[in-house]
């Protein structure tokens, strides 16, 4: 919304860098078992497995309703909305969880989270409309691209400084206060709009689980059923932010992991 960039072919961009970032994890994941073997678990009946996946059948369903919509191009991001809320609605009545109390429940939620993103957007869109009157994007963007530099040095100081920022700000203020400033210098420096969201996207992504403010690792900590040191759960995802950081080094060598599929789908 804040750079008014298409949120389908965001959607779309994404998919193959997920997919790379799923590559990259798996194969982590499959060095350090390598490495370090565990005990061969008895094996599991294909019946009991698939037993066990049917739990699941409502959640994918529910995200091919919602992005298959989107992707086919039948339905706007917020219609597609509606109908995840519908086919929500549908499986709670399936499962017998449909009641007045949750509908009741679920629209106070709502109510109160879209009055705080609409305080916050707006805040952000002030925030943009200040800084425009002012021309700080401008200047700082002519600044920058006149600095003798290329421009995949800038676009890395650019990475560093959400990479720092993420050791101490939530991901959503992140995006709040940096993108109405630093969007115009991206946009100047040649880069596509559509890249720079899929990068900022997983920076942000990777703001939740550095130290020492990852929130999604306190949350971890919380649920360990044993407990111990907050150490240890940073200690253990380090190796997948180097991986995260390795995709976004594989997105900046080769965009067209994430701008293909958008220029090719139209």
């Amino acid at each position: 919304m804040i750079t008014e960039t298409s949120v389908g072919a965001l959607y779309i961009a994404a998919l193959f860098p997920s997919l790379l970032v799923v590559a990259l994890f798996v194969g982590l994941i499959a060095w350090h078992g390598v490495r370090n073997p565990l005990p061969k678990p008895p094996p599991i009946p294909l019946r009991e497995k698939l037993i066990a996946l049917k739990d699941l059948t409502p959640t994918v369903l529910l995200i091919v309703l919602v992005l298959g919509s989107i992707y086919g191009g039948y339905a706007t991001p917020t219609e597609a909305a509606a109908l995840g809320v519908v086919g929500s609605l549908f499986f709670a009545a399936i499962e017998g969880k449909l009641s007045l109390r949750l509908l009741n429940a679920s629209a106070e939620a709502t109510a109160r989270n879209t009055a705080l993103l609409g305080l916050i957007i707006f805040g952000a869109y002030l925030l943009n409309y200040i800084l425009t009157i002012i021309n700080v994007p401008q200047a700082l963007a002519g600044l920058i691209s006149g600095l003798p530099l290329p421009p995949w040095a800038i676009m890395c100081c650019i990475i560093g400084l959400y990479f720092a920022l993420g050791t101490f700000m939530e991901g959503f203020s992140m995006i709040i206060t940096t993108v109405p400033v630093v969007f115009p210098v991206v946009v100047a420096l040649g880069y596509d709009p559509i890249w720079f969201g899929v990068i900022v996207t997983m920076l942000v992504e990777i703001a939740q689980i550095s130290p020492p403010d990852g929130t999604v690792m306190y949350v971890l900590q919380g649920m360990r059923p044993k407990g111990g040191p907050i150490t240890d759960v940073f200690a253990g995802v380090m190796p997948f932010v180097l991986a995260y950081l390795l995709a976004i080094v594989l997105l900046m060598i080769v965009p067209e992991i994430a701008t293909w599929l958008p220029s090719v789908m139209g």
